[in-house]
């Protein structure tokens, strides 16, 4: 097993290989200046170091990873698109910087550009790896679709959020410590395994994604503090805000999400304030630590050599602990 930087500087490496044709500059420009914006790299590192944590190799893995990594990036362009969102791993978002049809246009190029590198896998992996990574897409725009329906309804549960940010979110993840497993010839039992592990870390991630959004810092966040308060996202704090908040603090909370144009300097740090006296953020921190440890003993489950599940366990701690 490589270090966490080893597995990154191979993916870029392989990023930054990429030779996108000159012309045209407006569908091609956004797509390399997404890709040079970094980033953890956190789905194609998962894919290397499953691979080899089940006896592969990177280089058997590399092509998917990228494309995974391009996906990705795909998804950003036109969720960045949907939610309005100007900042993105701290610089203009491509629908700012160019405009909403470059990013729409260039975000489907990206999906090909990602099933291209799919496509590239071994034959005797071919079948399976494109199955996975077309039932992995489905599977996130159905998430998507379930995070836009949910701006307009008043009825959505905990439940409801969590199911919506496993499809959005955590699929990927899971997909891709699938993916290097499957490439490297591991048995059914531990794909399942690293499956699991990676929609659970992926779960804990997107909560602490959650919370980072209402506590981050936004010189290391990458994007606006307070984005998904000012957008209304219902979010774990906002839907376990509406059923915990009672008399004074119901009123308040209602108030700031149905008033017109609230300014988010005012927004912002009303309802983060409120979001504390109500105890949000310990009970979000419970629930990180919850898919942490789902994680971990899905992680347990696999035949991962020692050193290598040590790794893991490292690498899924420091993600669902961090503050940026």
């Amino acid at each position: 097993m490589q270090s966490y930087n080893e597995y990154l500087s191979l993916v870029n490496q392989a990023i930054a290989a990429i030779n996108y044709p000159p012309t045209p500059a407006n569908l091609y420009a956004p797509i390399a200046y997404t890709m040079s914006l970094g980033g953890k790299r956190l789905r194609p590192v998962l894919t290397l170091m499953s691979c080899e944590a089940m006896g592969g190799t990177a280089a058997q893995a590399i092509d998917a990873a990228v494309g995974l990594e391009l996906f990705h990036n795909f998804t950003l362009l036109h969720d960045d698109v949907m939610d309005r969102a100007d900042v993105r791993r701290g610089q203009p978002t491509v629908h700012r910087r160019w405009n909403d049809n470059v990013a729409i246009l260039s975000g489907d190029a990206m999906l090909t550009l990602a099933t291209q590198h799919i496509a590239r896998v071994s034959l005797k992996h071919l079948a399976q790896a494109v199955s996975l990574f077309n039932r992995t897409a489905i599977e996130i725009y159905e998430g998507q679709q379930l995070d836009m329906d949910f701006e307009t309804r008043n009825d959505v549960t905990v439940e409801d959020y969590l199911e919506m940010i496993r499809l959005k979110t955590s699929v990927l993840l899971g997909c891709a410590c699938r993916m290097g497993g499957l490439l490297a010839n591991a048995s059914a039992a531990d794909c399942d395994a690293l499956y699991d592990m990676g929609v659970n870390l992926g779960l804990a991630f997107q909560l602490q994604d959650d919370a980072l959004d209402v506590w981050g810092d936004p010189a290391t966040f990458g994007k606006e503090i307070g984005g998904d308060i000012v957008n209304n996202k219902k979010t774990f704090l906002l839907i376990n805000a509406l059923q915990r908040a009672q008399g004074e603090e119901a009123r308040e909370l209602r108030l700031w999400i149905t008033a017109p144009q609230a300014p988010s300097e005012c927004k912002v740090p009303a309802l983060t304030k409120l979001y504390e006296r109500l105890n949000l953020r310990t009970l979000s921190d419970e629930a990180i630590a919850r898919y942490n440890a789902l994680a971990l003993a899905a992680l347990a489950r696999t035949t991962m050599p020692a050193p290598a599940r040590e790794a893991f366990a490292t690498l899924i701690t420091s993600l669902t602990g961090r503050r940026a």
